[in-house]
């Protein structure tokens, strides 16, 4: 009987993994097709819809929901990105590169898919995989796996460089879902600090 009921202990334990374990398997798939697409030259507005819409996707499969954003979540978002963005145009000028006006012939295109990719990433990282990682591990690890994620899938398409930067990026947006209560924080802060890189 205690050795029923200690194998029975260990499986619900083991259970608590298995959701974040098939996210992280989910998201690892998704980025490795992009970084595939990517390799083979796909159009890269298409590959970033394809990826945005599966993200989605992954984020409604693990539980994520879709719901207007509360004022307080927005303004906290917004202040973040200020300063995320100030961030950047402090680092360019700090190395020399001033700010340049790209010409918005493909603007449009360019910032719908960039909504679309910043809010699925933050939907599957700061939403669904946070939620599963908090639940079965614990917070420090719900904030220490997903910035890691969102260091390291950036990766192929960018390259390691890039990998301490978006570290720091990630926890500070996993601060912003845990200040906000709302994964509308690290969305809006994401997808405004991106728009922000066609100028910066």
């Amino acid at each position: 009987m205690i050795a029923t009921a200690a194998g029975s202990d260990r499986a619900a334990r083991l259970g608590r993994f298995v959701r974040p374990a098939w996210i992280s398997l989910g998201l690892a798939l998704i980025v490795g097709g992009r970084w595939a697409a990517t390799v083979a030259e796909a159009p890269a507005l298409l590959v970033g819809t394809i990826f945005g819409v599966i993200l989605v996707l992954l984020a409604r499969a693990a539980g994520s929901r879709v719901a207007w954003p509360r004022p307080t979540g927005l303004v906290i978002g917004l202040a973040g990105a200020a300063l995320l963005v100030a961030l950047a145009i402090g680092a360019s000028q700090l190395a020399g590169q001033p700010l340049q006006l790209v010409p918005k012939t493909q603007f449009g295109p360019w910032a719908l898919i960039t909504i679309l990719v910043a809010s699925a990433e933050e939907l599957v990282l700061r939403g669904a995989l946070f939620d599963a990682l908090r639940d079965s591990a614990g917070l420090a690890a719900a904030v220490i796996v997903t910035s890691a994620a969102f260091a390291l899938m950036h990766v192929p398409l960018y390259g390691w460089h890039v990998v301490p930067l978006d570290l720091g990026v990630g926890v500070f947006l996993a601060g912003l879902r845990l200040a906000s209560g709302s994964v509308a924080a690290p969305a809006t802060a994401h997808v405004v600090a991106d728009l922000a890189t066609w100028w910066v």
